[in-house]
């Protein structure tokens, strides 16, 4: 499987191919993978937003997850985290909404968080406070950037956030801890680095909208944040637990050995995947099944190798 991924990750995350291409490449991996028996992928808009809803077994119409997807905020679709949001659902008994939000370079910073506001906004008479923010990756860091954005507004915060292997400080020098780069197998620092720049001007990096890791975490809802010991955002991942947790807020944060990543994206095909994937279920139900205000935390499965 590691060297399956490196594959893919030197065929279609390549900083000499125009993204258009890396889309095409991406896009064609994406759409052969198979899906579980009884997944519904029906097409939606949510304020003018382009959306996958993906079910596969009828579950509890206010509970929802919404996962953006990952990318670097330049390629990706609703395809690429298909597979993983159908057994979500199945797992959780959820609707798993998967925007297409705009990319960069064509639609740069605030796009992308934009239509991610947009989404949520049309979707939270329908949820409740059953509606989870999620995402990997890019993904996640603009779910984190959603979160802080409504925390800052005063307005409804979502029950939780799932964050898989999550990019988010665009300022951070990959190349620097290169023994982790020449472990993950999936990403580069000179990929990242592009998809950056595309993504926003380098002023604009500190921002906590662009990067936020910088932002105070205070306040914040539950949040799952899932690594794998050997990819390269990893550090990312462990800097939001300290600092959401020295913030008050409940935080599950779990690191899979000699994982990569987004390992998280391959359940079925991984033990460790299917292990982080049971804990997002469990998450899910969990913040989503407790009253206004929160109880305490559930027990927490323990990941595999």
């Amino acid at each position: 499987m590691r060297r399956a991924v490196r594959r893919l990750g030197r065929h279609a995350l390549d900083a000499e191919l125009p993204w258009a291409e890396q889309r095409r490449r991406l896009a064609r991996l994406g759409d052969a993978a198979r899906l579980p028996r009884g997944t519904v992928v029906a097409h939606r808009e949510l304020g003018g937003v382009p959306a996958e809803a993906v079910t596969t077994r009828p579950g509890r119409p206010d509970r929802v997850v919404v996962h953006f997807h990952g990318g670097g905020y330049c390629v990706g679709s609703a395809a690429t985290a298909r597979v993983w949001a159908a057994h979500l659902s199945a797992a959780a008994a959820c609707t798993v909404i998967l925007p297409e939000y705009r990319l960069a370079p064509e639609h740069p910073h605030p796009a992308a968080l934009e239509d991610a506001r947009t989404v949520v906004n049309a979707l939270r008479d329908q949820a409740g406070g059953g509606l989870v923010l999620s995402g990997d990756s890019a993904g996640a860091g603009l779910a984190l950037a959603l979160a802080v954005a409504l925390r800052d507004g005063g307005e409804p915060m979502p029950a939780g956030c799932v964050l898989l292997s999550p990019w988010l400080d665009l300022t951070a020098d990959r190349a620097a801890g290169r023994e982790l780069a020449r472990r993950d197998v999936m990403l580069t620092p000179r990929w990242l680095d592009a998809c950056a720049r595309a993504y926003a001007d380098r002023s604009r990096w500190s921002d906590p909208a662009v990067s936020p890791l910088l932002a105070p975490h205070h306040g914040l809802p539950p949040l799952l944040i899932q690594a794998g010991a050997d990819d390269v955002l990893a550090p990312d991942a462990a800097r939001l637990a300290a600092s959401a947790s020295a913030g008050g807020v409940e935080v599950t944060y779990t690191v899979w050995p000699r994982m990569w990543h987004d390992f998280a994206l391959q359940p079925r095909m991984l033990a460790a995947a299917d292990s982080a994937l049971d804990q997002a279920a469990w998450f899910v139900t969990t913040v989503t099944g407790r009253p206004r205000g929160w109880g305490a935390w559930g027990s927490n499965p323990e990941p595999t190798d």
